[in-house]
């Protein structure tokens, strides 16, 4: 169903949206209506162009094509301060509130009540104190907003939005950060707005909320509306296709049975290099166990926002866990930042490449032994011919186009960027290499010689973890997969023991509609 017929008039209505940026066409005819007491979900990968819709919408860009009306009369916001003037007020991700100051004046911070030339505290307080009330929010208004969790200060975020008589309220990925029991308390405060007649656009990656807080949803895809749908009308199962881009599939294509059981991989004659039970983060990831292998591949499947990258943090240090242990060749290790990682023999290539992996300014051979130096210490600076002699086999072995190890990285192509940073990991010698979207934004040619390598190394021992959006990717490589969903391990398989459909129905599981 593309057309919801029944409605009234929308609230706000997007037509023809069209946004370019130079060699990309974010954003082609995209249409939503979004309509009053409603909450309506927006779904897509990442890419498909939720944020620079969000963005058009809130003034940050001005689309090439289209119109935003509101209430029927066409606007042209030009700011997100003017789209808030306008009644569009939108609450991001991240928390952009002060945390030293009190709940009231994060409500009020730029339009406090005035009192014979000064701030009248006590009226800001009793109105925050109304504020917060509407949306069964009782506590202390005076105290530091740090003093409150994170979800509380995500509802002081949308009281200070419906300070300003928002007519339509946007939530940007609100619940990223949150735990089950904080996502309720959202979950309730949305719905009592929702009773009042707010107009509620909610961005998410996950599929259990999107059906728990949803009254119509719209897919995107490659900067296109793929359709508008009532909530009730759409199986998690077509939801997931429609996001991802496969063909419609019903339980018969898939084999007969809309169900896929985890099978028990069978017993590998490698032994295992890490074991992680319960290892989780509040917020972040659910407590999962996983194993790694010696000359095994395991792959992470799941949809953006599924936990993949998070269970790679996990591993690596980078973030600390809040419960579960790992024990990493028979002893039981903790890691309190990626040095013990490092130390313990992980290697963590990740999926943020500019901001996290290459550092653009320093050359090929300065890339390259970043990772082993700081394992040796600063106090013990690698020989110069030391360094040298290392790039010029990475370079060699990998194939990385470049005219000198000292050429900057920045001026490479993504794919031999990402051959660098590769090699980086490898000249720390390690037992265990986490690959966060290694193929993603390179060509075909330089994915291929990757991955070759990277097979080549499981071959000699060496245990991989392999994070990729792309499923063929991950179904060709793996000797085993753990299906990510919604923050948690969705079971593990063996090799071939799913194909691209049934990974979607593992994805979708749990859907009352199937």
């Amino acid at each position: 169903m593309n057309n919801i017929t029944s409605a009234p008039a929308p609230v706000l209505e997007l037509r023809g949206i069209s946004k370019a940026f130079p060699g990309v066409q974010a954003l082609s005819g995209v249409a939503l209506n979004l309509y009053p007491g409603e909450v309506h979900t927006l779904m897509g990968q990442n890419g498909a162009g939720k944020s620079t819709l969000i963005k058009v919408l809130t003034g940050v860009y001005t689309p090439d094509q289209g119109q935003i009306l509101l209430e029927g009369r066409a606007i042209h916001p030009s700011s997100t301060l003017d789209a808030q003037n306008l009644g569009i007020s939108t609450v991001y991700q991240e928390v952009n509130l002060c945390p030293n100051l009190s709940v009231a004046e994060n409500i009020f911070i730029g339009r406090y009540p005035r009192k014979r030339g000064g701030i009248d505290w006590s009226a800001m307080q009793r109105q925050a104190v109304e504020l917060l009330e509407r949306m069964q929010i009782r506590i202390d208004v005076s105290l530091p907003l740090a003093h409150y969790p994170l979800a509380i200060q995500q509802m002081v975020a949308i009281s200070r939005a419906l300070l300003v008589s928002a007519k339509v309220l946007i939530l940007d990925e609100p619940t990223s950060s949150l735990d089950e029991k904080e996502v309720d308390l959202l979950f309730s405060v949305l719905r009592g707005l929702r009773e009042q007649g707010m107009a509620i656009l909610f961005v998410t990656h996950f599929l259990d909320q999107t059906y728990a807080i949803s009254d119509r949803i719209t897919v995107m895809r490659n900067g296109e509306r793929e359709g508008e749908y009532a909530c009730g009308e759409l199986s998690r199962f077509d939801l997931v296709n429609k996001m991802v881009g496969a063909p419609a599939s019903s339980a018969a294509d898939a084999g007969g049975s809309a169900t896929v059981t985890a099978t028990a991989a069978a017993p590998s004659k490698f032994q295992t290099f890490l074991r992680a039970v319960g290892l989780g983060r509040k917020g972040a990831l659910s407590p999962m166990d996983i194993e790694l292998r010696q000359g095994e591949l395991l792959g992470l499947a799941g949809l953006l926002g599924s936990g993949r990258t998070e269970a790679a943090r996990l591993l690596f240090g980078a973030d600390k866990a809040d419960g579960g242990s790992i024990v990493i060749d028979g002893k039981e290790r903790s890691f309190t930042s990626p040095r013990d990682a490092i130390a313990a023999g992980i290697g963590f290539c990740s999926e943020d490449r500019k901001h996290e992996g290459a550092v653009l300014e320093l050359s090929v051979r300065e890339n390259l032994i970043l990772a082993l130096q700081a394992r040796t210490g600063i106090l013990r600076a690698i020989p110069l011919k030391r360094q040298q002699q290392l790039a010029e086999e990475y370079v060699k072995a990998l194939g990385i186009k470049t005219a000198s190890i000292e050429t900057p990285i920045g001026t490479l192509s993504g794919g031999n960027q990402q051959k660098v940073l590769l090699a980086r990991w490898l000249a720390t010698d390690p037992k265990m290499l986490i690959l966060d979207e290694p193929t993603r934004g390179i060509d075909v040619r330089a994915k291929q010689e990757i991955m070759d390598y990277v097979t080549a190394l499981c071959r000699k021992g060496m245990a991989i973890l392999f994070i990729s959006s792309e499923l063929p990717e991950v179904l060709r490589v793996s000797d085993r997969i753990v299906i990510m969903r919604d923050r948690k391990a969705g079971g593990e398989y063996p090799r071939g023991a799913l194909d691209e459909s049934s990974v979607l129905q593992v994805i979708a599981a749990g859907d009352a509609h199937e």
